[in-house]
């Protein structure tokens, strides 16, 4: 059971701890590279969000040994890039990023938003080099999990097989729902349901079911969500009228979550 926590101040915490972590880093790479990023999969707070659930100690062991190494990315600075050799899957461990792909005529279209807990990289699988770019929208921190060492470790303990392949049927729902949104909702049912996805996965990692800053842009939003910007912030506008939300920039505050909900199943507020 996760500790519900109000959002604002422990996303202020968070971003605190980032930039010390990185000042630290400049400061001492070696100290801080052994008593800050030293936090092995089988302490990690993220762990059931992520590949390691149901290992015993000793196999946990061994994919701490996999997963040695943590990559820090600047905000605005790219993971991966389309085209890139594919060689390993990234756990995002702190921050937040978005995955887009560029169109015929040179738009950037957003494919996804991932946070702490959850993957990065699946893309390259299928053909050994990933096909959208993964940019950072602030500072974060990811582990490194090499693929080919993570297929061996993974035809040994059948648990990890199961967890891995349940991540990626995870993606494939994921996408069936974007297919969804973009198919068959109203610009309003859009934004809702997307941000009611947004608070759960949130709240499932200890933040506030109601409270967020949102990380993205409304631009991207609306790339994401195949509405123009206007029309994201139009909506934006018209939820905080109708009092599904309070809206200040950025912070946004669920007042009527049933009523958001209501919208994405259909029936009118």
């Amino acid at each position: 059971m996760f500790r519900t926590r109000d959002s604002s101040d422990d996303i202020a915490q968070e971003l605190a701890g980032s930039r010390a972590i990185m000042r630290a880093m400049s400061e001492s790479p070696n100290r801080v590279r052994c008593d800050t990023f030293k936090v092995a999969c089988s302490s990690c707070n993220l762990r059931e969000l992520c590949l390691p659930v149901g290992l015993g100690r000793p196999d946990l062991e061994r994919l701490d040994a996999l997963v040695a190494t943590r990559r820090t990315v600047g905000r605005g600075d790219t993971l991966f890039r389309s085209g890139d050799p594919f060689q390993s899957l990234y756990a995002v461990r702190t921050g937040f990023f978005k995955t887009c792909v560029s169109s015929e005529d040179g738009r950037d279209q957003v494919t996804g938003f991932q946070m702490a807990g959850e993957l990065l990289g699946l893309d390259g699988i299928s053909a050994d080099r990933h096909t959208c770019d993964a940019v950072a929208l602030e500072d974060s921190q990811v582990c490194v999990i090499p693929y080919s060492q993570l297929e061996d470790l993974s035809r040994e303990f059948t648990d990890l097989q199961h967890q891995f392949h349940k991540i990626m049927s995870r993606e494939i729902v994921r996408d069936h729902g974007v297919m969804l949104l973009l198919g068959s909702m109203r610009a309003e049912e859009r934004l809702a349901a997307f941000l009611l996805n947004l608070t759960q996965r949130l709240q499932a990692r200890g933040f506030s079911a109601s409270s967020l800053i949102l990380r993205m842009t409304r631009e991207e939003i609306g790339s994401y969500l195949g509405l123009k910007l206007e029309t994201v912030s139009r909506t934006f506008s018209k939820f905080q009228d109708e009092g599904l939300l309070e809206v200040k920039q950025r912070q946004i505050r669920i007042i009527d979550q049933a009523g958001l909900q209501q919208l994405v199943n259909g029936t009118p507020s």
